[in-house]
């Protein structure tokens, strides 16, 4: 298991960028993940790092660096993540090690990187990662039974799920940032009575709240990743929207799986969080109840049951356009844990190469919806309204049962545990538009 705790964790280090040492910011000097952005539409994308309201360009500032830290802040002047990902575990660890270190309170009396800070405010995020696979996985055995329950009541939960971490490939090509609008997908829908199917917008556009994984390190054809080093794969983490067209995909699914429902739109965070700034969240695996099947001993390492999960908490919120209108706020529609997920994502690494597919650098992992066990946890429309059955009742008195057009669904994630500093992920926000 990487990402052992070093000075970098130090609840006690603060940061000279003031923001950063504020109650409730994201991205204290403990988290200092990693994103793309450039200040204004004629400039170069490349790599910084999050530190409170401010973003460090961190290829400008290599000179202040030696040995593996500096080249690794050199190829942080690429636009995209996947020069330094490729540099390796060591070099992400040096290069955070020193960042840490130059952004300390105490070395805020030197120039050092005060000259390559940009306001965040004044930025344009871009997307992090080249990449041109991207793997959803369907991680909470809570999610899998309230979406089979509803079209199998007497068996919810298929006969591989606890033997399988089940997946679909999706589409690399239609992932985006936050902020970027999604527009409402049309395709073939039909409704349970009716003879045949109709094609137009889809009456039942759902969000799927997740987590995100970019894999760092490339893997070789023809050889799998043992469970015991899968995790060392991840460079980071990122929320994760999975918008979902349910009566596309209804219709669409049988028998191949998930196809025009899915590929449409997935919003992601900007920033990555890496494995190491995660370190202090880690927790056990998922406790599997009496009767269970273990897993596979492919799928089993000790390490990882011990500290092979992650106690994130994610949220989703809504504002629909009445709400902003009346300049109300946002609205939270669930709240669940990482920490629930019923496979880890070694598990899933690990199944993903099992049958000897290789790994890319800038690969995106989904972990699939994270739902809880209880209602105020289920995370997406599919669960909380029993399919579109139980209308959802906004503050203003608005109701859902599905996604409206100008509604905007934004996720937040952050980690917090006693004895260590808490960090964030950032927003991941889209406003939905009426389909062309």
């Amino acid at each position: 298991m990487p990402s052992l705790l070093n000075e970098t964790h130090d609840p006690a280090r603060r940061s000279f960028v003031e923001t950063a040492n504020l109650p409730g910011s994201d991205f204290p000097i403990q988290n200092l993940p990693f994103g793309v952005f450039r200040r204004d539409a004629g400039e170069k994308p490349r790599v910084g790092v999050a530190i409170g309201d401010q973003i460090v360009d961190v290829s400008a500032a290599a000179a202040l660096f030696q040995g593996g830290a500096a080249v690794a802040a050199q190829a942080c002047g690429a636009p995209s993540l996947n020069a330094l990902m490729s540099l390796g575990p060591p070099a992400w660890s040096a290069l955070r090690l020193a960042l840490s270190r130059e952004l300390a309170a105490e070395a805020g009396g030197r120039a050092g990187l005060r000259p390559h800070l940009t306001p965040m405010a004044a930025a344009q995020m871009q997307m992090p990662v080249a990449f041109r696979n991207f793997t959803d996985f369907f991680a909470s055995i809570f999610h899998a039974t309230n979406a089979g329950r509803l079209f199998r009541p007497d068996n919810p939960l298929m006969p591989n799920y606890k033997y399988v971490p089940v997946a679909y490939h999706s589409r690399a090509s239609s992932v985006q940032i936050s902020e970027i609008a999604v527009t409402r997908p049309n395709g073939q829908r039909k409704g349970r009575d009716g003879a045949a199917p109709s094609f137009g917008p889809s009456r039942r556009l759902d969000f799927e709240l997740e987590l995100g994984a970019f894999i760092g390190t490339s893997s070789e054809l023809g050889r799998p990743v043992p469970i015991a080093a899968s995790a060392e794969y991840v460079f980071g983490y990122c929320l994760l929207n999975d918008w979902s067209a349910r009566d596309i995909q209804a219709w669409e699914a049988q028998p191949l799986g998930p196809f025009l429902g899915k590929n449409f739109a997935t919003t992601i965070s900007p920033w990555l969080v890496t494995a190491e700034a995660l370190a202090p969240f880690r927790t056990a695996a998922f406790t599997r109840p009496g009767g269970d099947p273990a897993p596979l001993p492919y799928l089993d390492d000790a390490q990882d049951r011990a500290l092979g999960g992650l106690d994130i908490t994610l949220e989703a919120v809504i504002t629909t356009e009445a709400m902003r209108s009346a300049s109300l706020p946002a609205h939270r529609l669930t709240q669940s844990s990482s920490a629930q997920l019923y496979w880890t994502f070694a598990q899933m690494i690990a199944h993903h190469t099992s049958n000897g597919c290789n790994l890319e650098v800038g690969d995106l992992i989904g972990s699939g919806t994270v739902s809880g066990p209880e209602p105020s946890s289920w995370a997406s429309l599919l669960e909380l309204t029993a399919g579109g059955s139980k209308p959802l009742s906004l503050p203003n008195g608005e109701q859902r049962t599905f996604i409206e057009n100008g509604d905007e669904i934004s996720f937040r994630g952050f980690c917090a545990k006693p004895g260590h500093a808490p960090i964030g992920f950032g927003e991941c926000r889209a406003m939905v538009l009426p389909a062309v």
